[in-house]
Formats: C-alpha cells, structure tokens, sequence
C-alpha cells in the first residue's frame, strides 16, 4: 500500500514540477507561455474561485494554519480484543482555532474529542460513550521561511464516561509541529510526549511518545492525495502502535461553505496485544471557515 500510495502522490504532482523552474519558484506564465496561451488575459471568475479552493485544501494540509476548521474524524477499527473480532468507531470531533497574538505570533488550539463505541473488545461486552480529550495549543511565528513551525503544551483529560473507554489519568507534556509547503505539496512532522501526574493509582501511568510524520500533494482542482502515521510508542509497556492512513480528499462548496471531504483506508502496521489489525476505514467531513 506505501508504494502505490507514493506512486500516486508522485503522478498527481507530475504537472506542478514540469513548471519548475528549478529556482523552487513557478515558472514565469506570460510571454513565456506557449502560444496557445497567449492572450488568454487574467484568470475567469471560475478560475479564480478554483484557485482559491485549492489554497483553501492546501492550508487544510497545514495542521497550524491560520484558519478555523472543524472536522468530523471516522475511524472504523477490526481485529480487537483476545479473540480478535472486536470492533471499534471513534468519532474524533477536532476543532482547530487559531487566534492572533500579535502582528508576529499566532497561538492555535487543538482538541480531539473522542466519542466511541466498541464491541467484543472486552468478549460478549459493548461500551459506548466519551474517551479521554487531547488538548493542544501550539505558538507559531506568522513567517514560513524557511519552514512553518509550532510548540507548545499538551494535556490529557481524563474525560472518559466509562473505565474501558479512556485511562483515568491527568497528562500533560510538550507538542511541537514542523513543515514545509512548496508547489503543491505539504511534507513535515508532528510529535508529542504525555507523562500522567494525576488521576487513578489503580491504573496504569501515562508515559507515551506520538509522532505523525505527514506527506500530501493538492492538485489545482482541491483534489488532496495524503499519506501519514500516527505512531504511539507506549514507554510503560514498551509497544508501538502504528496505523498507515492513506486518504483522498476533495475541498467542495455547499452553497458558499467550503467543505472537505475525504476517505481512504486504515492499516495496522502494529499494535499492542488486543490492539486493532488489518486495515479498517477513515473518512472525514471539515466544514472550513475562512477569514472574510
């Protein structure tokens, strides 16, 4: 799956690097242009509307843009429990705000609100309800030269509405964020570390490292083409794991609200024993709210 997965990110962006210039910059697009596109004038209103979707995509790409999103995170998982045939939906809730500081400096807060349902993970038992909220608030610098890059605290609420469903833990730790958007594509790395020091002494403590290294490439009609990681390495049990998404995804207007759609699957590297594996399902819906 990795290698088609690339074979596509590279077919999509073929276009985008013939107009190279190999200065990192686009090429020059006026007298220079080929005679069937002389005198074509400025872009349409369609056209102009186009372009602006897909910058609207690729900002979507930018985990600290400056722009308010809130997606609607699907996650189908199989394979779980003892018995391997538990099965696991998490709606992720994640809404990304970013405020203005200053001229120079944006802080941009990032939730995940986990709702879940889960059957056979535990045998002949279902749970459903609240798992355990990740806060995020990363500082960024407005620049992105030569890279875009955020940092800033984490935290673990032990928000959770039932025992199986979150770890009854208190966590907090360092994030940080770095990324480089060139023509159409978005490539960089996310990381966090959460330490428990709160919550339940019966359960276990949080020691744990997540890094989602990411690549994507957006064509020019919003079309997105996504591969990433989001590895968790589980430092008390000494486990990794790690889920490979691949995804497709299309910015579209539903009136005048731009929206994200996308799906792809799920695949499990590696898990934890009774973790998820296989390959499951992802699919998104991100309501966008530019700046006016």
């Amino acid at each position: 799956m990795l290698v088609f997965a690339f074979f596509v990110l590279l077919q999509l962006s073929a276009p985008a690097r013939a107009q190279d210039n190999g200065s990192g910059h686009p090429a020059p697009s006026s007298s220079s242009e080929a005679p069937s596109q002389a005198g074509k004038g400025t872009p349409s209103g369609g056209a102009s509307a186009e372009l602006q979707q897909a910058e609207l995509a690729k900002k979507l790409s930018n985990p600290i843009a400056s722009l308010i999103s809130v997606p609607f995170q699907n996650n189908f998982d199989f394979g779980l429990g003892p018995n391997d045939n538990g099965f696991r939906y998490t709606l992720n809730f994640q809404p990304v705000i970013p405020v203005a500081l200053n001229s120079n400096w944006n802080l941009i807060s990032r939730t995940i609100v986990p709702i879940m349902h889960q059957s056979d993970v535990v045998p002949g038992t279902s749970q459903t309800g609240l798992g355990d909220i990740v806060q995020s608030f990363f500082f960024s610098p407005n620049k992105t030269t030569p890279f875009i890059w955020g940092f800033g605290p984490v935290l673990l609420l032990p928000t959770a509405t039932n025992d199986l469903l979150g770890g009854k833990k208190f966590g907090l730790g360092p994030t940080l964020v770095v990324l480089k958007q060139k023509q159409g594509w978005t490539y960089g790395s996310l990381l966090n570390h959460i330490w428990s020091v709160a919550g339940d002494d019966a359960r276990l403590d949080v020691n744990a490292t997540f890094l989602q290294p990411f690549v994507s490439y957006t064509t020019k009609t919003a079309w997105t083409v996504s591969l990433n990681t989001e590895s968790t390495y589980d430092w008390t049990a000494q486990k990794w794991a790690v889920p490979i998404n691949f995804s497709v995804s299309k910015l579209m207007r539903f009136g005048k609200q731009p929206v994200s759609i996308a799906a792809g699957p799920k695949c499990w590297a590696t898990s934890p024993s009774g973790g998820p594996s296989g390959c499951g399902l992802r699919f998104s819906v991100t309501p966008l709210f530019p700046k006016k």
